[in-house]
């Protein structure tokens, strides 16, 4: 992975940061991205702290207030300071389990290893509540006129979002075989390749019905994606988030609209109904919903009563 950053660094500095990067790739299975970001902050650092350390392991705490209060002088956001801060911690949580490994494989005693970020306190921030679409504006959006195959996938990739709750990654990831027609769920790999099964309701099964129909026109032979584009290739996530900001414009959406205000919004509409947290804790694939709610499982049934009780769009239409 190339360095984001054009000025290089010391080995005894950028060595211990590639260790870290290959364990968030290999055992943390982070995505490209995630680990992009890790590697850029982390060296941002290490050009700052190297005025004052040998390496990473003579950093003392009143280095990285320093650091902090530099980060600060630039007038930074409180966010991006804190961001830079946890990066750090964490290449130090990394370093401590390396040397306890070490120690444990040498058998040899354990001299603890500190943490100098650990103390050090970024600048408060109040996190922005998530924006959602209210059901309105959410009926509005989906009423697409299905006036050819496109409008027809990019119907279904937004009703199965909205109906499931599903991150970009996991609606262009989904394979055909994922979705259960007759158990009216479907089986998704969110972060860290954490397997869940998630209800879909009526309308969106519905709508990937009629795409599968057409499906056939942007299929390969063998092709596996559920989503594909014009080009016959699955689906990416750029092409999801342009589609659907065209469509928020075409429906007379005045917020914009993106894929995680889909998501946004199947959590704020099924928490509204149900004021059922751990539910949609589960069905969002997320271990909290806020930085201090501790997870729990919930069994599927469950899971799937409360779905179907309070989600807009997964009422059985009467016939």
């Amino acid at each position: 992975m190339a360095n984001i950053l054009p000025v290089s660094i010391p080995a005894q500095w950028q060595d211990p940061i590639n260790a870290f990067i290959q364990y968030l790739k290999i055992e943390k299975d982070y995505s490209e991205h995630t680990q992009l970001q890790y590697q850029t902050q982390l060296k941002q650092a290490a050009l700052f702290l190297q005025e004052y350390a040998d390496n990473w392991l003579q950093v003392q705490p009143e280095h990285i207030r320093s650091f902090s209060m530099q980060l600060r002088a630039k007038r930074l956001s409180s966010r991006t300071i804190n961001l830079k801060l946890s990066c750090i911690r964490s290449l130090y949580k990394y370093l401590q389990a390396l040397k306890v490994q070490r120690a444990a494989k040498n058998k040899r005693a354990i001299t603890p290893l500190n943490n100098p970020a650990e103390a050090i306190k970024g600048p408060k921030f109040e996190k922005p509540l998530p924006k959602n679409l209210d059901v309105d504006q959410m009926n509005q959006l989906l009423e697409i006129p299905q006036e050819d195959a496109l409008a027809i996938r990019d119907k279904a990739m937004m009703e199965l979002m909205y109906s499931s709750g599903l991150r970009i990654s996991e609606l262009v990831n989904a394979n055909l075989n994922d979705v259960k027609h007759d158990q009216a769920e479907i089986r998704v790999l969110g972060k860290g390749n954490k397997e869940r099964i998630i209800p879909v309701g009526s309308k969106a099964l519905g709508a990937i019905k009629a795409w599968l129909k057409c499906r056939g026109e942007f299929a390969k032979p063998d092709e596996t994606a559920l989503f594909l584009s014009k080009r016959k290739n699955r689906i990416s996530v750029r092409q999801v988030r342009e589609r659907m900001k065209q469509w928020g414009i075409k429906q007379g959406i005045s917020a914009a609209i993106h894929p995680h205000k889909l998501r946004h919004s199947f959590a704020s509409h099924i928490l509204e109904s149900s004021s059922d947290l751990r539910a949609v804790q589960e069905l969002l694939g997320h271990s909290s919903l806020s930085a201090t709610q501790v997870y729990t499982h919930l069994d599927f049934q469950h899971l799937a009563k409360v779905y179907d009780t309070s989600h807009p769009r997964a009422k059985k239409i009467n016939k």
